[in-house]
């Protein structure tokens, strides 16, 4: 054979070598399976039930109002904390008020209805305005919902008691004002777990 040939037949030989080493790293067993999954994330639902705690009209120094309500977990997930945020205004009926009328109503947070005398904490509406939350639930709703917090499908029977302070002093200034609160009930879930 002469140099050529053995040339043209070592090249057409080394490219069709290479074409079945090429060939074969493509033919080879496979297999795949596919999986669904899904993250469903659950809710917390805090209802305070009745939405209106306290409405009373003609009050006087030295008159007490006693209210309970209840707090429900309507949700999936565990409450942790409530937290309460107050907010109030003052109607002035003769524009002379010289002091804040929040000031003059007392809060007692109560442990039930049964034991009136049991106060877990006393504030004004001035005080509980200023406090933060989270101060409020330290003071407030960890001594009555402990550390198992508001479980799911559970409910908590609050009571409040609102006292218009008598300070032995002239309040005329308050009479015929009015005063409108607003409880903002927060809740917060419980730390997150391995599941």
């Amino acid at each position: 054979m002469n140099i050529k040939k053995q040339l043209g037949t070592g090249i057409l030989s080394a490219a069709l070598g290479l074409s079945l080493i090429g060939g074969g790293t493509y033919a080879y067993f496979s297999d795949s399976e596919t999986t669904n999954n899904t993250f469903a994330a659950g809710t917390l639902d805090l209802v305070a039930e009745p939405t209106e705690i306290i409405q009373v009209e003609n009050i006087k120094p030295g008159d007490s109002m006693i209210r309970d309500f209840e707090l429900q977990n309507n949700g999936s997930l565990d409450i942790d904390k409530v937290l309460l945020a107050t907010d109030y205004n003052v109607a002035d009926a003769s524009g002379d008020n010289t002091e804040d009328f929040g000031q003059h109503i007392q809060v007692e947070f109560l442990y039930n209805a049964d034991k009136l005398d049991e106060v877990i904490y006393e504030t004004t509406l001035a005080e509980l305005k200023e406090m933060t939350p989270e101060a409020v639930n330290e003071h407030v709703f960890d001594p009555l919902l402990g550390e198992q917090g508001l479980p799911v499908d559970s409910i908590d029977d609050l009571v409040v008691k609102f006292n218009f302070v008598d300070n032995g002093e002239d309040q005329n200034q308050f009479q015929g004002d009015s005063l409108n609160l607003e409880w903002t009930f927060t809740a917060t879930q419980s730390a997150g777990e391995e599941k």
